[in-house]
């Protein structure tokens, strides 16, 4: 497990006040009884701990663990690629 999925995981086992060990990539949100409010607070964790943001529509169609780790995955490595200059 890489350090951004424990990364991930540990912000979701907090904001949900459950155990880490109890959460794994493939946990869906259903099963870890998250629900959109509990969904923003965790985008606000994430956000805040990498200095960046998630767009809206994309923070929408996070329903799993893995989902979130992608996006933020994407987001990052969005962030660390130099634009494109035209």
């Amino acid at each position: 497990m890489d350090a951004l999925t424990q990364d991930v995981i540990s912000i979701i086992a907090r904001e949900q006040r459950v155990p880490a060990e109890s959460i794994s990539p493939e946990s869906t949100f259903e099963q870890l009884k998250i629900d959109s409010l509990d969904g923003v607070n965790i985008v606000f964790a994430l956000e805040e701990k990498y200095n960046l943001t998630i767009p809206d529509e994309i923070a929408r169609e996070m329903k799993s663990v893995r989902q979130v780790i992608d996006a933020l995955r994407q987001q990052l490595n969005a962030t660390a690629s130099p634009a494109p200059t035209s």
